[in-house]
């Protein structure tokens, strides 16, 4: 599930550097010693850079400790976010009205961090005018050119053509 870590008497190291638990640097200590201070404080000797020379323990209460560690990690992925992919439809006759709703919310996907798809999906005797699916999606790219960048040429794909749009312009 989470990351192991070893305490007091299973730190292996026969010398380790001690941190406080306000994160002041206590010094260089033999592992008796450590944990000799762990047990006077009345914490534990928590192992947190076990590749250091010499290792790196924490004078903490372990709940404590993972408790921080597990907060650390969910702020971290709290700050990831952006990069999905969301997906919008035209259609090759779409009223100007409709097709002003969706730039709105191609601009807004585009102003999260995320990438967008932009669909023109043909139904029936459209197919037989694929052209005004080219011109659809020339309308979306002059509408959203300042906030958007295209990853590759318009492609089609059954009844679909469509393209991929990423947040940012070239310079």
């Amino acid at each position: 599930m989470g990351k192991h870590y070893r305490i007091n008497q299973y730190i292996q190291a026969s010398e380790v550097r001690v941190i406080g638990e306000q994160g002041k640097q206590i010094g260089v200590m033999p592992i008796f010693n450590a944990i000799q201070e762990a047990r006077k404080l009345g914490v534990d000797l928590v192992e947190v850079a076990s590749n250091a020379k010499p290792p790196v323990c924490k004078l903490i209460n372990l709940k404590k400790f993972i408790y921080q560690e597990a907060k650390k990690e969910r702020e971290s992925k709290k700050a990831q976010k952006g990069g999905g992919l969301k997906e919008i439809r035209f259609t090759p006759f779409i009223a100007q009205n409709d097709f002003n709703t969706r730039i709105k919310r191609v601009k807004e996907f585009l102003g999260d961090g995320d990438k967008v798809r932009v669909v023109v999906r043909f139904t029936g005797r459209q197919l037989g005018h694929r052209e005004f699916g080219q011109q659809v999606i020339n309308r979306v790219m002059e509408a959203v050119a300042e906030v958007a960048r295209k990853d590759s040429e318009p492609k089609w794909m059954g009844k679909d053509i469509f393209i991929t749009l990423t947040p940012g312009v070239k310079k």
